[in-house]
């Protein structure tokens, strides 16, 4: 079954609350945006993750993206895992699976592994689903995602 929303697709907007207030996708228009799916807040693979985004925060930073975090658990889930590890990514809400579910990054055991990259007119440019969700793209994969897009600038 082919993953929607496919590369060159609107991306579906959405609105979940996040650890930096309401994300609304539409609202980044003009921006690139990282959508990090990922399985659940202190997990191994995803405290591995997001911690090596912290680790190389300024190479993370230089990525020239709006990028952010999106699993079901709660906000107070999401603000203990920032916490306790000092993440710098911005974790949004999906308690419901819409979100994951708009853009085939669910499964019947919840969020799975997923990285889309939205365009600045907000269409879908890459995306990578993880098989098994025991790996995750590292800052170099992300750079590498961003600067094969066109520049719309």
């Amino acid at each position: 079954m082919a993953k929607t929303p496919r590369i060159g697709e609107q991306a579906p907007d959405f609105e979940p609350p996040s650890t930096a207030g309401t994300f609304k996708l539409s609202e980044h228009q003009g921006e690139r945006v990282v959508l990090l799916f990922y399985p659940g807040d202190g997990t191994p693979v995803c405290t591995r993750q997001f911690c090596s985004y912290r680790d190389r925060a300024d190479d993370f930073a230089e990525l020239g993206a709006t990028v952010v975090g999106i699993s079901a658990q709660d906000l107070a889930s999401h603000e203990a895992f920032i916490a306790t590890n000092k993440l710098n990514v911005p974790l949004l809400t999906d308690e419901f699976g819409r979100v994951a579910k708009a853009y085939s990054a669910h499964s019947r055991l919840g969020t799975k592994r997923a990285v889309i990259v939205i365009d600045e007119q907000g269409m879908v440019r890459y995306r990578h689903d993880h098989m098994l969700g025991l790996d995750y793209q590292s800052v170099d994969d992300l750079k590498a995602a961003l600067e094969a897009l066109p520049s719309l600038a």
